[in-house]
C-alpha cells in the first residue's frame, strides 16, 4: 500500500486550479484555497474531505439546529452510525462510572460489581466498532469515480493527520477491549492488575490523546486555535476533553502494592465519567455533522 492517500489525488485533481493558499500544523496539509478560474474560490479541508461533508458554509455552529433536524434519522449515512456508535460506547462508560461512583444506586438495582465491570466491557464495544469504521472510512475516502476496485481495510497513509488520528485511536480501542474484559478476572494481585488492566488502560488513553489531539488541529488548522463557529470544531474540541478524562483516569488507576489510596480509585472514576461525558456530547455532535454527509457512504 502506497502514501498516495485520496486526498493528494484530490490535490491533483484541482492542478487546473490557482492554489494560492495552504494551512495546517506541520509537517500536515489540512486547508487548501483554490481559484478558479472564474476567479471564485473553492476551500478544501481534510476533515470535510475524508468524511465526504460538504464544504460549505452549513459547518458554522448557528445551522446546528437546522442540521440537528436532518440528523436525527440518518442510517443511510456511515457519519450517523459513526456518531450513534460512540454515543452508545460513551453513555456505557458514564453509566459504569455513575453506578461505581454511588453504590447505593448500584444496590438498588441489584449490580455486583462484576457487573459495572461487564457493563465497561460492554461499552468498549461500541468504540472499536466505530473507530475502525472511521479508520475504514478515511483509508477509501475518495469520490466515488476514482476509488480503488476493492475497499482497504485499513490503508497505509502516516503522513495524512486524517488517517494518522484514526489509524491511532482504533488500536487504542483494542485496547480498552482488553483492559475492561480483564477487569472481570477475578482474584488478581497488583502486578497482575498492573500487567493486564492498568497497562492496556494507559497506553490505549496514550493513543486515545494522540488520536484526539490530531482530530482536534486537523479543525484548527494550525497548532491550536478557538474556533467556536464550527460545528466540526466542536466536535473535536469535546473528543480531545474525553481523552483528556481517559489520560488522567489512567493515571490514578495504577495499583501499587501499598493499600490503595481511596481518594486515588474515586478520581480514576471520576476522570472516567468525565471522559465519557464528553466524548458523548461529541458523539451526538457528529449526527448533525452527518447532514452534512454528500455521500451514503
Amino acid at each position: 500500500m502506497g502514501h498516495d492517500h485520496p486526498a493528494d489525488r484530490h490535490h491533483h485533481h484541482h492542478l487546473k486550479d490557482q492554489l494560492v493558499k495552504t494551512d495546517g500544523p506541520w509537517p500536515f496539509t489540512t486547508q487548501r484555497v483554490y481559484q478558479r478560474v472564474d476567479q471564485s474560490l473553492v476551500v478544501w479541508r481534510s476533515r470535510d474531505y475524508r468524511k465526504q461533508l460538504a464544504a460549505d458554509h452549513a459547518d458554522r455552529i448557528a445551522s446546528l439546529f437546522t442540521l440537528l433536524q436532518r440528523g436525527l434519522w440518518m442510517p443511510q449515512t456511515l457519519n450517523w452510525w459513526i456518531g450513534l456508535i460512540f454515543a452508545l460506547g460513551s453513555f456505557l462508560f458514564a453509566l459504569g462510572s455513575v453506578f461505581s461512583l454511588f453504590p447505593d444506586l448500584a444496590r438498588r438495582f441489584a449490580l455486583q460489581s462484576s457487573t459495572i465491570n461487564a457493563i465497561y466491557f460492554a461499552g468498549s464495544i461500541p468504540f472499536t466498532t466505530a473507530a475502525y469504521l472511521q479508520l475504514f472510512q478515511v483509508a477509501n475516502a475518495a469520490p466515488r469515480s476514482r476509488r480503488r476496485r476493492f475497499p482497504q481495510l485499513f490503508g497505509w497513509f502516516p503522513k495524512n493527520i486524517g488517517w494518522l488520528s484514526c489509524a491511532l485511536q482504533f488500536p487504542g480501542t483494542l485496547l480498552f477491549n482488553i483492559n475492561t474484559w480483564d477487569a472481570m478476572l477475578p482474584g488478581l494481585d497488583w502486578v497482575q492488575q498492573d500487567l493486564v488492566i492498568w497497562a492496556p488502560n494507559f497506553v490505549g488513553s496514550v493513543l486515545f490523546l494522540a488520536s484526539g489531539y490530531l482530530g482536534f488541529v486537523e479543525t484548527c488548522h494550525a497548532y491550536w486555535d478557538w474556533k467556536p463557529a464550527s460545528l466540526s470544531w466542536w466536535i473535536t474540541f469535546t473528543n480531545l476533553l474525553g481523552c483528556i478524562g481517559f489520560m488522567i483516569a489512567a493515571v490514578y488507576a495504577v495499583v501499587l502494592p501499598k493499600p490503595r489510596l481511596t481518594d486515588a480509585a474515586t478520581l480514576a472514576t471520576e476522570f472516567t465519567l468525565f471522559g465519557a461525558v464528553f466524548f458523548f456530547i461529541g458523539s451526538l455532535l457528529m449526527l448533525p455533522e452527518a447532514a452534512r454527509s454528500t455521500s451514503n457512504s
